[in-house]
């Protein structure tokens, strides 16, 4: 029965998380209204804070919370990379899925709505940023640094290489949209030149070859 009343209780609070997400995103921290969440989620108010004290827990549960879709880069990083034995092909490959995945709309909505709040919950993005793209970045490194060892890469600090790559693919498509609004200003062409150019500028300073 406990276990029952458990289950309850997490799904009632899955329930109020997804319908609070798309009120804080289109809203921002101070617009959103509790009662909206309450409706959308087709709970009562007072139900909404059984489960989260105030708005401020709410919100803050809903960011933590979408950490795993940028940590999800980890997993992708080393399955594409550990057992490599075409880096071009397979850094290539990376690069798409890196661009594939941080230009989603809903994602760069997140990004927006973490950096507008960041001087109200300056702790809340830290985290978001470490628990994320900082742990995708540390991957990244530590697959650089395993291809340096089998000598399909020439590089001193691993670190500094992964943030390079990084840059090169990211820096400018991803600070367009977020500037821009939307996600529609690159074509999947567009995208794959992205990609292909970080990449052979990438292996032209690091390549072993």
């Amino acid at each position: 029965m406990a276990a029952e009343e458990d289950g309850r209780t997490a799904r009632k609070r899955r329930q109020i998380m997804e319908a609070a997400r798309p009120v804080f995103l289109r809203n921002g921290y101070v617009g959103a209204s509790m009662d909206e969440v309450a409706a959308l989620a087709a709970v009562s108010k007072q139900t909404v804070y059984k489960h989260f004290i105030d708005k401020e827990q709410l919100f803050t549960s809903i960011i933590l919370d979408t950490t795993g879709q940028v940590d999800g880069l980890a997993k992708m990083i080393t399955a594409t990379l550990d057992e490599s034995n075409d880096l071009e092909k397979d850094l290539g490959e990376l690069a798409r899925q890196f661009l594939d995945a941080l230009m989603r709309p809903d994602l760069l909505r997140l990004r927006r709505l973490i950096i507008a709040e960041a001087d109200r919950f300056p702790d809340l993005g830290r985290t978001w940023y470490q628990q994320g793209f900082e742990r995708s970045l540390e991957t990244l490194a530590g697959s650089f640094g395993r291809l340096a060892e089998r000598g399909l890469l020439r590089l001193e600090d691993p670190q500094v290489a992964a943030e390079h790559f990084v840059g090169l693919l990211l820096w400018i498509p991803v600070n367009k949209v977020m500037f821009w609004g939307g996600g529609d200003h690159y074509t999947e062409a567009d995208l794959r030149r992205i990609s292909e150019s970080a990449v052979a500028a990438f292996l032209r300073a690091y390549g072993a070859g």
